[in-house]
């Protein structure tokens, strides 16, 4: 089934164009890993996807059944996101908003998604831990399966393990891949980290303002644009 689908978006900022010709479509289960320096468009076109930019020109089509309000998203962090001051089980509960409608409160089957998707994670048992007090890789967990929450189908996922350690980070990547196989979600990840891109990704998006490639992990990883965003350096 086609989740998404653009063609020959354009994005941008005061009449200057920052993002162009973007064009490709996913499948469910597809793993979507987009790379380029920075102020390449990546943001941009992630703030499209969640209906935050207009585009200027194309279409951004989304598949049967999938809604631009039920996309998991787990974004950069701040430090004043970091010292958020509720509990684990309220930031993950959070992601359930959207499908509340004119409900004023969560019910019980929200908060047993809220707890399979902490159980998910491993941070069960931080459930009542302020969320502030948690180490990076910890409040990423929770981030994640807030995200989990809001979705059946699709995650954005801007940078998720800037400033974690390789411990913390290989484990964050992996959690990603597990949803993404087992569950068949979607998965859209902004990358700097294009050794740990190609070897989780099934598809690559490389951006300069423009689209340089778009294609398999395996088509990336023996192209001349790979090696020479490496500097020559072979994947």
């Amino acid at each position: 089934m086609t989740i998404l689908t653009c063609k020959d978006l354009s994005f941008s900022y005061e009449g200057k164009t920052v993002l162009e010709s973007v064009c490709f479509s996913l499948q469910a289960g597809d793993y979507l890993c987009v790379v380029g320096e920075n102020g390449s468009g990546k943001s941009t076109l992630i703030k499209g996807l969640l209906g935050l930019k207009e585009p200027d020109g194309g279409s951004l089509v989304w598949g049967e059944g999938v809604k631009s309000t039920e996309i998991g998203y787990l974004p950069q962090q701040t430090q004043v996101q970091r010292d958020f001051p509720a509990s684990v089980e309220e930031v993950v509960l959070s992601g359930c908003l959207n499908s509340l409608g004119r409900r004023l409160r969560y019910h019980a089957e929200d908060r047993e998604l809220a707890r399979m998707n902490m159980e998910r994670m491993g941070i069960e048992e931080l459930s009542r831990q302020s969320y502030q007090a948690l180490s990076g890789g910890q409040q990423q967990r929770v981030l994640l399966a807030r995200a989990l929450c809001a979705t059946k189908k699709l995650l954005l996922l801007d940078e998720p393990v800037t400033g974690l350690d390789p411990v913390a980070t290989g484990e964050l990547y992996n959690l990603i891949k597990l949803v993404n196989l087992c569950d068949c979600i979607t998965a859209i990840m902004v990358s700097h980290d294009i050794h740990e891109a190609v070897r989780y990704a099934t598809h690559i998006l490389h951006l300069g303002h423009r689209q340089l490639f778009f294609g398999t992990a395996a088509e990336y990883r023996e192209s001349d644009l790979a090696r020479r965003f490496l500097g020559g350096n072979r994947i």
